[in-house]
């Protein structure tokens, strides 16, 4: 039997000690929750800059394969039409090993430009290909670095 002193649904008076009262235990899920967001956004950003589109791109519009050498027309996008940059091309034989490679100065011009070079190979190629572009052009490249004389 319960007496009339006994609240229902309630521990007994006394036997557990007065509840704590001041302490919010809120605040380490809000902290917690915060550096998760910030740490979210940062990685964002990191794989953004990694992940996202190049400043600049180039690939085989078209390629006439010859005896011992490939004729390479490349499309060279970018984003910033006033810099020159450089094409690293490449043919490729039967087998798949490279048999030629050689360096295209892209000059300053249209945010998307055509270019053809004649690649000299080693071996009969398949194929020819753009192998990468970059805005670091080598001062042998550059027609305006070039010595007098």
């Amino acid at each position: 039997m319960t007496s009339s002193s006994e609240t229902p649904g309630g521990p007994p008076e006394g036997r557990y000690g007065s509840p704590r009262k001041g302490r919010n235990r809120r605040w380490p899920a809000w902290a917690l929750g915060t550096l998760v967001l910030l740490g979210g956004i940062g990685i964002s950003v990191v794989a953004y800059s990694n992940f996202g589109s190049a400043p600049i791109e180039g690939k085989a519009a078209t390629f006439d394969v010859r005896d011992e050498s490939v004729r390479i027309t490349l499309e060279v996008r970018r984003d910033d039409p006033t810099r020159s940059a450089e094409c690293v091309v490449r043919a490729r034989g039967r087998s798949g090993k490279e048999v030629g490679r050689g360096e295209v100065y892209i000059p300053a011009g249209q945010p998307t430009a055509y270019h053809r070079t004649v690649l000299t190979t080693s071996a009969p190629p398949v194929t020819g290909e753009v192998f990468g572009c970059s805005y670091d052009v080598p001062r042998y490249l550059d027609p305006g670095e070039r010595p007098s004389g």
